[in-house]
């Protein structure tokens, strides 16, 4: 079978397109690729040949055959219109027996059958917090892109759910299957902790967010808790070293990240609030092994994959009640609702006060994350591709 894989959106910049959906789109291909690696051990030769393109011309993933473009096709509008008219002569070159668009997106003018992936929706239930013309291609193309897909895959329940009521698509087209965990997020010593919180210039005890800087993370509200737990917190022996606490927010600057900046100013924490900006991929399990406490507030979510990354690394997660979080977290982590300023202020005071509940979140976050691989997600992949093969 012959499978040809849309992964424009793998990205080598150092920036917010790098995470999320780029990180989705690197872990699967490689999972994908060890799958055909070893199936052709096991029988002499593999039934599935991934191709993937990308512009990322020094991308190596054993078992996937990548096809590089020397089009600017990271840049977005470029790509848009590449995937819709070169991406199908491409498809009927090569005799491509399925297309997997990785982001949202599938080319329309094509008679290959095609598998979807769609992230969240994330741009038709919080319109007013991304751009007009994002918002507008990406509703209109996501939504061509169900209707003409023979599957469509989610990545949680809620974004599963979200397709249906949305795109109105046909419960029997959309499947979820969950993100995994890479292996490089494990727990660490705490030797190794303290040597990285000394090279970063981190205190030794720190609060941490890491993903997009955008304001549907509901970093504001993350920073009008962490400002009202450093006021209200104890002056006596448990309260002693609030201070010295520092919020750190990772990431890459994303839409409107203006606000945030500004609200630090606003309320005073200009000291208290650290933004090492975009980190590179191998130092990220570090940052989160370093930390106290990881912090996902997030209003919206389709997967939510730092929070197990996080618990992966043995990290106690206070998190949104947000439905896919809830999914991902179970009982792995303290859920506050991603409105709610005190009761967020209140989980940190709870969590960071109390280091027996820290040590059951840690054991438990471990567990829970070890539910989610890779290999796991790229087997149920395959499995849609033989599904959608047996249809037509």
């Amino acid at each position: 079978m012959n499978i040809c894989l849309n992964a424009q959106l793998i990205s080598d910049q150092a920036g917010y397109r790098a995470a999320g959906v780029s990180s989705y789109s690197r872990q699967l291909l490689y999972a994908l690729g060890q799958a055909a690696l070893h199936e052709a051990a096991q029988n002499g030769q593999t039934g599935h040949r991934f191709t993937a393109f990308v512009h990322t011309p020094g991308l190596r993933v054993p078992g996937v055959t990548l096809v590089a473009s020397r089009l600017p096709l990271e840049q977005p509008a470029a790509r848009i219109v590449w995937e819709q008219s070169v991406l199908p002569l491409e498809l009927a070159r090569r005799r491509a027996q399925v297309v997997h668009g990785l982001v949202n997106v599938l080319p329309l003018a094509t008679a290959v059958p095609g598998v979807v992936t769609v992230h969240d929706l994330s741009f038709v239930r919080t319109p007013d917090l991304l751009p007009p013309l994002k918002r507008l291609y990406l509703t209109r193309l996501c939504a061509a892109g169900v209707a003409r897909a023979h599957k469509v895959i989610a990545v949680s329940r809620q974004t599963a759910d979200d397709v249906l009521r949305c795109f109105g698509a046909p419960a029997a087209k959309v499947q979820v299957i969950y993100n995994g965990v890479s292996s490089a997020f494990t727990a660490g010593e705490e030797a190794a902790n303290r040597q990285f919180r000394r090279a970063k210039g981190l205190p030794e005890r720190y609060l941490l967010y890491l993903g997009t800087l955008e304001p549907r993370k509901n970093l504001e509200l993350l920073l009008r808790a962490f400002a009202q737990w450093r006021r209200t917190a104890s002056t006596g022996e448990s309260g002693a070293g609030v201070a010295a606490v520092k919020l750190v927010l990772v990431g890459g600057k994303g839409w409107y990240y203006d606000t945030i900046f500004a609200q630090v100013e606003a309320l005073g924490l200009a000291e208290a609030v650290l933004f090492p900006g975009f980190v590179a991929a191998e130092e990220v399990a570090a940052w989160y092994r370093a930390a106290e406490i990881f912090v996902y507030p997030s209003r919206l979510e389709g997967f939510g994959l730092p929070l197990l990354e996080a618990m992966a690394c043995g990290t106690p997660v206070i998190c949104s009640r947000t439905p896919s979080l809830l999914e991902m977290a179970g009982d792995a982590a303290l859920t506050v609702e991603s409105n709610d300023v005190d009761g967020l202020a209140n989980a940190i005071r709870l969590l960071y006060g109390q280091p027996a509940l820290r040590a059951e979140l840690r054991r438990r976050g471990l567990a829970q994350a070890a539910r989610f691989s890779w290999q796991r997600s790229a087997e149920a992949t395959i499995q849609v591709y033989n599904q959608v093969c047996r249809q037509v």
